[in-house]
Order: C-alpha cells, then sequence, then structure tokens
C-alpha cells in the first residue's frame, strides 16, 4: 500500500507507522504512550486534567521506558466559563434523586469540576520538556503562545470537525490536521460552531479535510478499530489515523471497571450516543441509566467543564456496586471491532497487515 509506506507523517513526527494514540484524559498516562511508541506509533500524554509536576513526571517516565521516541503532549483550548451559581443549583437539583437514592447528600459540598486550557504557565512547561508533537483540541491557544510552542521545536496538530475548522487551522500554521468524525469517543473537537447535530462521519469528512488544508497530512480520527479502517482511512486521502477506542481494551490503559466491562460488552458498545451530562461538553459514550433518564444531551448541564462536579458524589458509591450509571464511559463507535491485547502487540499487529499489502 504506497500511502502507508510513503506518508509524510514518518519524517514530520519521526515515526516508523503513521499510526497515532489519541490523547484520552483520565483513561491513559504514559504507560499506553510508551506501549505504542515503541511499536511505532506516536504515543500521546493527554494533560488537560494534570497539574504541571504531573505532566513533569508523566514526560520524565515516557522518555525514561522510550529513549529516543518522539512524543505528543495533547492541550485544550477552550474558554472557562463564567460562574452560574443559578444553573449550577439547578443542575444539583436535577441530580437530587440520584443522591437520595446512593444515600449521599444533596447539600453537601461538591467538588469543582476542571480541565485546564492551554494558557501561558503551559507554554512555560512545553518549552521546558520539549516534546516532539503537540497538539490541541477545541481549536488553538493565542498566536503569540503557538508562535512560542513551535519555537520550542514542536510540530502542531489539531482537531478539525469540518471543513471550515480545517482551513481556519491551516491559515494559522499548524503542521498537520486531524479530521475528526462523529465517530470519535470523547470530546467533540468543535470550536468554530457549535451545533452537534450537524457533525460529519469520519469517511465523508476525510476528503472533504484533504480538500481543505492546504495540502498539509490530515490524521483520520473516528471510527477506525482495526486495519480494514486504517485502510479506508488512506484510500480516502488520509496520511494517517489516530485511534483511541481500540487502546482502551489494553492492560496500559487506565478505565476504571464498570468502563472497561462496558467496552468489552459487545452488545452494549454498539449503542453510543453525544452526551453533555458528564462535562457539559458533547461528547460519545456507551449509553448508560443517567443518559437514558435524562436524555444524552441536556439545556440544564453546566457550560463546560463544570457539569461533572456535582456527578462525582455519585460516582463512588455507584461504582462500589459495579455500575457505570453515572460517570463517562467515552466510547467511538467502532469499538465492537477492538481487539484485547498489548498495546503495542495491537500496533504491530495493524502495522504488518498493512506493510503486508503494500
Amino acid at each position: 500500500m504506497k500511502a502507508w509506506r510513503d506518508s509524510p507523517l514518518r519524517g514530520l513526527l519521526g515515526i516508523a507507522h503513521p499510526i497515532l494514540q489519541a490523547p484520552m484524559a483520565g483513561a491513559q498516562g504514559h504507560e499506553l504512550a510508551v506501549a505504542v511508541a515503541a511499536a511505532g506509533g506516536l504515543g500521546a500524554v493527554p494533560c488537560a486534567l494534570l497539574k504541571p509536576e504531573q505532566v513533569r513526571e508523566e514526560v520524565a517516565q515516557f522518555r525514561r521506558l522510550a529513549p529516543g521516541q518522539p512524543l505528543n503532549l495533547n492541550f485544550f483550548c477552550h474558554t472557562t466559563p463564567a460562574p452560574d451559581e443559578a444553573r449550577e443549583q439547578a443542575w444539583r437539583l436535577r441530580l437530587r434523586p440520584y443522591y437520595l437514592e446512593l444515600g449521599v447528600d444533596p447539600e453537601g459540598p461538591i467538588p469543582v469540576s476542571n480541565r485546564n486550557p492551554f494558557d501561558a504557565a503551559a507554554c512555560v512547561l512545553v518549552e521546558e520538556l520539549r516534546p516532539e508533537v503537540v497538539s490541541f483540541h477545541f481549536g488553538l491557544p493565542e498566536p503569540a503562545l503557538l508562535a512560542r510552542v513551535k519555537a520550542a521545536g514542536a510540530k502542531v496538530l489539531a482537531s478539525a470537525t469540518t471543513p471550515a475548522e480545517a482551513r481556519w487551522l491551516a491559515a494559522r500554521g499548524v503542521d498537520a490536521v486531524i479530521a475528526q468524525g462523529s465517530e470519535a469517543g470523547g470530546h467533540r473537537g468543535v470550536f468554530l460552531r457549535d451545533e452537534v447535530y450537524s457533525q460529519i462521519g469520519t469517511f465523508a469528512l476525510v476528503p472533504q479535510v484533504v480538500d481543505a488544508a492546504g495540502g498539509l497530512p490530515v490524521i483520520a480520527a473516528g471510527g477506525i478499530a482495526d486495519e480494514r479502517g486504517i485502510r479506508a482511512a488512506l484510500a480516502l486521502g488520509a496520511a494517517g489515523v489516530q485511534i483511541g477506542t481500540a487502546y482502551l481494551l489494553s492492560p496500559q490503559a487506565k478505565v476504571s471497571a464498570p468502563h472497561r466491562a462496558a467496552l468489552q460488552d459487545r452488545e452494549r458498545v454498539e449503542v453510543t450516543a453525544l452526551t453533555n451530562l458528564f462535562s457539559g461538553r458533547p461528547a460519545r459514550s456507551v449509553v448508560n441509566r443517567l443518559m437514558r433518564e435524562l436524555g444524552p444531551l441536556s439545556d440544564a448541564a453546566p457550560a463546560f467543564p463544570l457539569a461533572g462536579g456535582a456527578l462525582t458524589p455519585l460516582r463512588a458509591p455507584s461504582e462500589a456496586r459495579g455500575s457505570g450509571d453515572f460517570m463517562s464511559l467515552w466510547s467511538g463507535q467502532a469499538a465492537a471491532l477492538a481487539r484485547a491485547g498489548d498495546a503495542g502487540e495491537v500496533t504491530r499487529a495493524w502495522a504488518a497487515a498493512l506493510d503486508s499489502e503494500a
């Protein structure tokens, strides 16, 4: 397969195979990144939920266990919402019956749900750690910060969910565009418009982004979980693929027991939906009780990332019962195609299958 062997991502990112491990905040650390990197792909560490000292430790462990391999540090570029006490209280009232059912004080304190947007402090961290790749979700940081990231030597990747977003990213100097289709698990990378009902599927999106990106390499993401999906993405013009959900069954992933059980249930994982209940921003999850009873998309949920705070007290008592009813179960639509096994071995198997056709 000529496109596989000749992918510009090999030279651009310093990888043997144009397979990128999707950064999955809360579901992985350096262990998954190391396994994929050792197999010739690009490992990633998601930084949105980590404090600076935690990022430093993750990078140190990666450098120790995968010496000489490139690393992608991923950041969010959302705008922190203004406090809205009335909306927060209305959301707690909506969840009150579940608090009472699980024996949780509905008037008790709740933690603040936070995801850190890329800022000057994060930029200093990039300049200190000098990752080979930095990727962004929900757009890009302000131009001055982006220029500093590039000056630090990092190649810049960013997600686009529409051709318009791809053109916007290309005009601002990214090195490659990740075309995230609606099939992808986790949060939508949307940043120019919010209408999730108009989301484009991966295999309709990829050739449009290829046309819109001005010659930049395009990385297909969403609904890809085996060599058939990789082959299809390459046939449509992608230079490589970014894969997330298919790695969550590996021992290197750090998903909760209920989340792993849901992903292993082949019938259950066939039913996913976009929901804003767990964070305030649409993301694809296996459908659970909360999504069925409140509806997957609710105007009552506070803005991203605040919605998750009021759900946090419900998670521990329900998880203790083996239930994933009150937690996000992020999953793409191709999870039923994923094979369980070591992330490195799975990556090598995909590469071997495609190499044999080249």
